[in-house]
């Protein structure tokens, strides 16, 4: 394995301080004894907030910073991700991540909130809201922002043996390292700022091994359709710039939604990172619905 590039620490020391100061993480025990890290910042109603396969909880900080007066914000490191206790399974369903999410909400006695699934999440926050989950009714609203649709749906076997074999491919020719050197720029637009080039690069340099090949696991098998239309109210948003789940391809979980496509300009993938006060927006207006 090669590790092409050596870039843990691209973020400037003041970003980073400024990280652990207002969005801090902390490890939270759940029912079985897993750990689940999460970050929070603010008071308010609640937005739980589910990052991608390339990401972590950190790349929610300047949208939580943002409403910080307005809501609570809390961000989890999916399980295997940050130091969440990784699931058992080796190729873990949609269900098996939404189960470990309703285990963190009961820890921290929520009742309510807005579920926000970006990407990979979109198919954990889905699962969980799905018609007939326990967890639908503490969930108010759904939001999924460029959601990955996955390769789990008939017909799909051909992408499917692709896409894992792609992934798993530049995982064992460049590392963790070497990845993030070489997809990140993948998950911005040109638009983008240097620091938020370097947020990106910084959390996908993050990622545990075993975590992210579950995580592929989930892409590959996931079959996000199969859990929409949601038990309750849901709006899909997508970067316009989008390259990795794109405005096209968005705009079909929209229709099956029944909702418009919402696309957020001048954004790529990551938009929560390139352009956090779009999505910000976003946000509280979903929270004021």
């Amino acid at each position: 394995m090669t590790n092409a590039v050596d870039i843990h620490e691209p973020v400037p020391a003041a970003e980073l301080a400024r990280l652990d100061a207002r969005f801090p993480a902390r490890s939270v025990t759940v029912a079985g004894g897993a750990s689940v890290s999460v970050r929070e910042c603010g008071t308010g109603p609640v937005l739980v907030c589910l990052h991608g396969i390339g990401s972590g909880s950190a790349s929610w900080v300047d949208t939580a910073q943002l409403l910080a007066g307005e809501a609570r914000l809390i961000a989890w490191d999916a399980p295997g991700y940050g130091s969440s206790t990784p699931l058992a399974a080796d190729a873990p369903k949609a269900a098996d991540y939404a189960q470990r999410l309703g285990a963190l909400l009961e820890a921290l006695d929520i009742d309510r909130c807005v579920l926000v699934g970006h990407s990979l999440g979109a198919l954990m926050a889905a699962a969980a809201a799905r018609r007939g989950s326990p967890l639908a009714a503490r969930i108010a609203k759904l939001l999924l922002i460029s959601p990955a649709a996955g390769y789990g749906a008939p017909g799909r076997a051909e992408a499917q043996a692709r896409v894992r074999a792609e992934r798993l491919d530049t995982l064992a020719q460049l590392g963790i390292a070497g990845m993030a050197a070489k997809r990140s720029s993948r998950l911005v637009s040109e638009h983008a700022s240097e620091t938020a080039r370097q947020w990106v690069r910084w959390n996908m340099a993050r990622l545990n091994e075993r975590g992210y090949r579950q995580a592929v696991a989930l892409l590959c098998g996931g079959d996000l359709l199969a859990d929409l239309p949601s038990a309750m109210p849901v709006r899909v948003a997508c970067g316009a710039l989008d390259v990795v789940t794109t405005p096209e391809t968005c705009a079909e979980v929209a229709k099956h939604c029944g909702v418009p496509l919402e696309l957020l300009p001048h954004a790529g993938h990551a938009s929560y990172v390139e352009q956090p006060a779009a999505v910000a927006a976003l946000l509280r207006e979903t929270l004021a619905a």
